[in-house]
Formats: structure tokens, sequence, C-alpha cells
């Protein structure tokens, strides 16, 4: 059911201060910003030919992204895979035993429905499961 990679998540301090380099530095496509509230975050979503990037930046100190970066610093936060069946894939992953993050699929940024794998299952690498309307 995984129908390859949707995106690679970065987490940022600031989107202001971040997208230059993205996009004068590199010379990425901005395709947008959306800001997805049940998760505090803001969302700038870039394009490099056929991947997309998406940078998080928090919207408050207990975000997700801001636990993280307090952790870990910015950087690289998450793989996230392409499913037409965010429910499903669910399914098939905790009967593979996965320790899972969510038990239902969530809204994310861009009408998507989201759900995430807990680092443990890929050997410390968080992983993001994506049903997205628009592709």
């Amino acid at each position: 059911m995984i129908q390859g990679l949707h995106h690679i998540g970065i987490a940022v301090k600031s989107l202001d201060e971040a997208l230059p380099h993205y996009t004068e530095g590199l010379g990425l496509h901005l395709d947008g910003v959306d800001e997805v509230p049940t998760e505090r975050v803001r969302v700038a979503v870039l394009k490099a030919g056929s991947t997309r990037i998406e940078l998080l930046e928090p919207t408050s100190e207990d975000s997700p992204i801001a636990k993280f970066m307090a952790k870990r610093g910015p950087g690289v936060h998450h793989l996230a895979f392409h499913t037409d069946d965010c429910g499903g894939q669910i399914k098939i992953l905790a009967d593979a035993g996965a320790p899972l993050l969510d038990s239902e699929p969530r809204p994310g940024a861009h009408d998507c429905k989201v759900a995430f794998v807990h680092p443990k299952y890929l050997g410390g690498v968080l992983a993001e499961l994506v049903e997205d309307p628009h592709s």
C-alpha cells in the first residue's frame, strides 16, 4: 500500500530564515505555506523536481517540532510515505507489531490524512504515513 516517498520533513527554527536558503540558494520552488494548528506547526512545501521537502516551524514551545529541536537541533525530522489508505496501512503495521504513535489517521497539512510510526520501528527514523487527496 506504500506508493513511494511523499516528502522529507525538516525541522527549522524559522521559515523566514530558512526559506531563502532553499529558494534563492538552491533554487527550489515554494509551493505554499500552511499551518496545522493541532500540531502547532507551520509547514512550507518546496519542490526539488519531483521530490517534495517540507520545512517545519514550531508555533509554540510545546509542539512536537519544538521538542524535537530541543533534543536534537534543527535538521531532518522524518520521512513521509505516500499511501492510498492511511487507516489500512496503520492496521498492517499494527498487525506487524510496529509501535505506532497514531492508531487512527489525523489531519495533516494540505488536507492530508497522516499517522506516525515510532522511530524504534525503522532503526531510529520517524516515519509518517500520508494519504494525500491531491495526488
